[in-house]
C-alpha cells in the first residue's frame, strides 16, 4: 500500500515536535518533581477530555488495571530520569544517552516475546557502549547526566515493549490514560509522604506555565494522537527508523538555541556519530533479515 505523502510529512514533524520537548525541560525552570508532576496532570487531563467528548469506554478489568499501573511508575521513572539528566547536564548529553535504548531493547524484547537474541543486535550494543564509554572519558564532568540519560532509555525501552504486548487488547488512549494516572498517584504519594508538598512545589513562573502548557498539550497529547492514527498507515519499520531522528533533532535545538556546541569535545560528536550510525544501521538490518515482521502495515 503507497503511503501517502502528508502521512510522511506529519510523522517527521511530530518526531521533531518530540525533539523539542528536551528543549523544554531545560527552558522550564521548575524542580523535576514539579515539572513531571505538572505535565502528568495537564496531560490526564487533556486525555480525560478527549476521551469523554470520543466517547470512549473507560471500563477495563482489574488484572489491566494492574498491568498498566506498573507500567505507568516505570514511565514516571523514564521521565523523572529524563529531565533530571537535562537538569544536571545538558540536552546534547541526555539525547546521545538516550539513544541507547536501541541496545535495551535488544536485551528486553527476547524476554518479552519469548526469542533468541538475534547477534546482529548484541554487536550493535557492544558499538554502542564504546561510544558511550568514549563520551564518558571525555565528558566526566556530565557524569550523572550521562547516568540519568542511559536510566531512561532502559525504563523506556522496558515500557516501550510492555505497551506493544498490552495495544493488542486495549485502546492506545485507555492504555495511555491509565498509566499516566497511575504516574500521577504515585508522584503526588511519593512527594506527600517525602514531605515535599508545601506551597512551594505549585509556585510557578511564566516560563514554567508556558512551557509545561507546551510540553504537555503540543509535545506530549498532540503527537499521541497523531502517531496512533498514522501506525494505521504506515510501516512500523519507517516509523521507528522516523523517531530515531528524535536524538538529532533534539542536538540541532540545543546548538540553534542554547548553542551547546559550545559546552561539548570534538570526541562528544565521534561517540554521536558511532551511535546514530549503530541505530540505523540495526534499523537496515531488521528490514533485510526480518521483512515479514517490520513492513506489516499492523502493529
Amino acid at each position: 500500500m503507497k503511503v501517502p505523502l502528508r502521512s510522511l510529512i506529519l510523522l517527521h514533524v511530530i518526531v521533531f515536535i518530540w525533539g523539542f520537548s528536551p528543549i523544554l525541560g531545560r527552558y522550564i525552570t521548575i524542580p523535576v518533581w514539579p515539572l513531571i508532576w505538572y505535565r502528568i496532570a495537564i496531560t490526564v487531563t487533556a486525555l480525560f477530555i478527549i476521551m469523554l467528548w470520543k466517547g470512549t469506554s473507560f471500563k477495563i478489568s482489574i488484572r489491566a488495571l494492574a498491568e498498566l499501573s506498573l507500567i505507568g511508575i516505570c514511565i514516571l521513572i523514564h521521565w523523572l530520569c529524563f529531565y533530571g539528566a537535562i537538569k544536571v547536564s545538558n540536552v546534547s548529553i541526555t539525547m546521545v544517552s538516550f539513544s541507547t535504548g536501541t541496545l535495551f531493547s535488544a536485551l528486553i524484547e527476547p524476554v518479552f516475546y519469548k526469542r533468541k537474541l538475534r547477534l546482529y543486535e548484541v554487536l550493535i550494543g557492544v558499538i554502542i557502549i564504546a561510544a558511550i564509554l568514549l563520551i564518558f572519558s571525555f565528558e566526566s564532568g556530565y557524569y550523572l547526566g550521562i547516568l540519568l540519560g542511559v536510566s531512561a532509555a532502559a525504563t523506556s525501552s522496558v515500557f516501550g515493549v510492555w505497551n506493544g504486548i498490552i495495544a493488542k487488547r486495549l485502546p492506545s488512549l485507555v492504555i495511555t490514560l491509565y498509566e499516566l494516572s497511575a504516574a500521577l498517584m504515585g508522584l503526588t504519594l511519593y512527594i506527600i509522604f517525602t514531605d515535599q508538598m508545601h506551597l512551594s512545589f505549585f509556585k510557578l513562573d511564566t516560563p514554567s506555565i508556558t512551557g509545561l502548557l507546551i510540553l504537555s498539550l503540543v509535545c506530549t497529547v498532540y503527537p499521541f494522537v497523531e502517531a496512533v492514527k498514522l501506525t494505521r498507515i504506515i510501516s512500523p519499520y519507517t516509523i521507528t527508523l522516523t523517531v530515531n531522528l528524535e536524538t538529532v533533532y533534539g542536538i540541532l535545538w540545543a546548538i540553534l538555541i542554547y548553542h551547546e556546541n559550545q559546552e561539548l569535545s570534538f570526541a562528544f560528536y565521534i561517540g554521536v556519530l558511532m551511535i546514530l550510525t549503530s541505530i540505523f544501521l540495526n534499523a537496515w538490518l531488521k528490514q533485510k533479515l526480518n521483512p515479514h515482521v517490520l513492513d506489516s502495515n499492523t502493529l
